[in-house]
């Protein structure tokens, strides 16, 4: 059907419904799958029925969740050139978010991996990564920006073909009566970096196709994700490639965590922002 002809179809107010009725049911490439049972691309050994976020991000295009406690959240990356752009902000109380700074500092180490839990700047832990079949990430340089897009790539709009981080990032967080102001620097999967003995930057780049990255919810939280290209990848054009999320309820994975039987017994460190967590839910009736 050429564009003439959906236009001619969708003239009238009738027509226009009657177009819109007839996508219903329809699946698109890059979409959220609702009911997340619909997904198909449900994680091996999780039933459909149990997903409760379910979404293929599109290259360059972001989303966002606010999820209960205890939700286990997998970002894995098919293709291998996903960069998952991640911030948390506690549901009951946006202005308590992820602290890049802490999440580095508190548990004596830079590189995100299993067993990394990512913290506010009020000591408590938002979440805790609990699988990771990658192990290229980067919690140092944050996400893209205009400026930064604008220079290498000539365009930096959410609907540009290389939009910045910091630009996806304001569209998800509007969603959820946040703005600019509320968005401190974030963490990014599958595109790793580490520090050279000169202080600067090396982008190491993928894993490779199909790894993926749990996240384990310490507080109900609201989850911004943006897709978009790393801002230290060399590589002269926009690179990225689709991002799948699903997300289950696994409460009782938080006991384990706590009781050493999920990862192993935890660094001191992590165990204090758990309990910091937990007395300030307590004290909340959450608990």
């Amino acid at each position: 059907m050429s564009s003439t002809d959906t236009a001619s179809e969708t003239a009238t107010t009738a027509g226009a419904r009657a177009h819109a009725r007839a996508q219903h049911g329809r699946t698109a490439e890059f979409m959220r799958h609702i009911p997340a049972s619909t997904s198909p691309t449900a994680p091996a050994g999780v039933s459909p029925d149990s997903l409760v976020w379910s979404e293929t991000v599109a290259p360059g295009g972001y989303s966002s969740a606010v999820l209960a406690r205890g939700t286990r959240i997998r970002f894995t990356d098919p293709d291998g050139a996903a960069c998952a752009h991640l911030l948390l902000h506690r549901a009951d109380a946006p202005h308590e978010r992820l602290n890049v700074a802490d999440t580095v500092k508190v548990p004596w180490q830079a590189y995100l991996g299993n067993g990394h839990p990512l913290l506010s700047g009020f000591g408590r832990a938002l979440a805790t990564i609990v699988a990771d079949t990658s192990g290229a990430h980067d919690a140092l340089t944050g996400t893209s920006t205009r400026a930064g897009n604008l220079e290498r790539y000539g365009a930096a709009a959410p609907e540009s073909a290389s939009p910045a981080g910091r630009e996806l990032f304001t569209l998800a967080a509007l969603k959820h009566g946040l703005d600019r102001r509320d968005l401190p620097p974030s963490v990014s999967f599958f595109q790793g970096v580490r520090v050279r003995s000169d202080g600067s930057f090396d982008w190491i780049g993928s894993a490779g196709a199909g790894t993926s990255v749990d996240l384990l919810l310490h507080v109900d939280a609201i989850v911004l994700v943006a897709n978009t290209a790393h801002p230290l990848d060399p590589r002269p054009a926009f690179t990225c490639s689709a991002l799948l999320i699903h997300a289950w309820p696994a409460p009782t994975d938080l006991d384990r965590l706590s009781e050493g039987n999920l990862l192993g017994p935890l660094g001191p460190e992590h165990r204090q922002a758990i309990a910091n967590t937990d007395a300030d839910l307590i004290a909340r009736g959450q608990l």
